[in-house]
């Protein structure tokens, strides 16, 4: 049986939602999402798309993939401002107290117990997708604290390995250390354990562009079912259809779309909406949490460099409201360049997030600037001189926020289920995380739901 698909984008220009990605005469940039790390290894249908992409070289034995050398992130891949200097890698070494590497020391191995460790039900402790993991109580009691209190409660007090972990936090969940979920902490470090012929699950996947890379090789094999400029208005459940509502924004018209099943793959605050479920968006309201960014694309002419390990791919200044920049001409074969694109990432997380929304709708241009160019002042003295461009863009609902409870609640659950047979779910916040392998599978299941009711 041969299915029709629509694909429609809300009201964007391109799809690609946050793995959108830009370019300009430098090289292409992302404006979210911008790198996979390797992926487990019985996510095979996972693989099996990567491969699919072109990203995959070869199979090696036990069907071990090698990935092709020009995706996997080149040396130098990481580095961070501490104590005056750059050091190589995001763990904090340079400069700290010997007892303060050794409680980092003896975290990262209790992380790698976690990696490796299954429940009474014979499931990984923390795996991806995350409803993979074990429901074993030792480790979903996990979710009713906060990852900061986590450590503290087992003696975890480093100052730096804290600022560490909150970077960690940040960085997956645009969530400090302290408002997140002791789990969802913990998973961050423990549910990668990947292997491949030339990489490991430290490494990661990456291009100019991010994971708008990715988005491009879906592009291309729906491209003729994707119409882009379209809002949709409202889904209308029906016991044997579903009615969608649209707006055509670039025709000004308005039209309605009949079909046998719907998958819904925006956020729930937006399913809410167009499904006029008054119930569904109180219970979103009440349980759902998404944590605003503010992502910057900055043209650079060469800049200073503190002392220390040489510009990389990820650099990172540590105790810093951002997550630093990464360098989106890292990947390019050229070895001497004069001018670079910076990709620069801030999660809005200083206080709760609707009133980070509400501050970054004041801000204009020139304060986001302001913002940034204080930031990177203290490692590029140059940073204003040397800077032609740059481009911000805010993301208000940018990923979903794994607080305490959360992943282990009934809400998720709950609004993970389809309704009435014909309309489903895939994004990233019925994961609780908002990882690329959770937007796969969640779309994935969405489809399987969809092809068993075709047989």
């Amino acid at each position: 049986m041969i299915l029709q698909i629509l694909f429609y984008s809300i009201s964007e220009k391109e799809v690609g939602g946050n793995a959108k990605s830009g370019a300009n005469e430098i090289s292409a940039f992302p404006w979210g999402a911008h790198y996979v790390p390797i992926p487990n290894n019985d996510l095979t249908a996972y693989i099996d798309f990567l491969d699919e992409c072109g990203i995959i070289k070869s199979r090696g034995e036990n069907n071990l993939p090698e990935y092709k050398e020009e995706y996997l992130c080149f040396d130098p891949e990481e580095r961070l401002f501490i104590n005056g200097r750059w050091q190589d890698g995001l763990v904090p070494h340079f400069g700290l107290p010997a007892k303060d590497i050794a409680q980092i020391d003896t975290f990262l191995k209790q992380m790698n117990v976690y990696r490796y460790t299954t429940g009474a039900d014979g499931k990984d402790a923390f795996a991806i997708p995350v409803n993979a993991s074990s429901t074993d109580t030792v480790f979903t009691t996990l979710d009713n604290i906060t990852m900061k209190q986590w450590m503290l409660n087992n003696h975890y007090e480093s100052n730096y390995l804290h600022n560490y972990v909150n970077y960690c936090t940040k960085d997956d969940f645009g969530t400090p250390h302290d408002k997140i979920s002791a789990w969802a902490g913990i998973h961050y470090f423990a549910a990668r354990k990947g292997k491949a012929v030339n990489a490991t699950y430290s490494d990661v996947i990456t291009w100019p562009e991010g994971n708008g890379f990715l988005v491009n090789q879906l592009k291309k094999i729906c491209k003729a079912q994707t119409k882009t400029n379209c809002l949709a208005t409202k889904i209308i459940a029906q016991q044997d259809k579903v009615i969608v509502e649209c707006f055509d924004a670039a025709n000004k018209k308005y039209f309605a779309v009949e079909a046998d099943q719907c998958i819904v793959a925006a956020p729930q605050f937006v399913a809410g909406r167009l499904l006029n479920n008054n119930e569904r968006m109180a219970a979103v309201k009440n349980n759902f949490n998404y944590a605003p960014w503010m992502v910057a694309n900055i043209k650079v002419n060469e800049l200073k460099q503190k002392e220390g390990a040489p510009l990389s791919w990820d650099n990172v200044i540590y105790d810093s409201t951002s997550l630093g920049y990464i360098d989106a001409t890292h990947q390019q074969l050229q070895l001497y360049k004069t001018k670079r694109n910076l990709t620069y990432y801030m999660p809005l997380c200083a206080t709760d997030a609707v009133t980070e929304r509400q501050q970054a709708q004041q801000k204009k241009h020139e304060d986001w600037v302001d913002v940034i160019f204080r930031d990177l002042e203290k490692i590029h003295e140059d940073i204003e001189e040397k800077t032609e461009e740059i481009n911000v863009m805010v993301w208000g609902h940018a990923m979903i926020q794994p607080l305490p409870g959360f992943i282990t609640g009934e809400a998720r659950k709950e609004m993970a289920r389809s309704i009435n047979d014909n309309i489903h779910f895939a994004h990233t916040d019925i994961a609780g995380i908002s990882i690329f392998e959770e937007a796969f599978y969640q779309g994935l299941n969405a489809a399987k739901k969809i092809m068993a009711k075709q047989i």
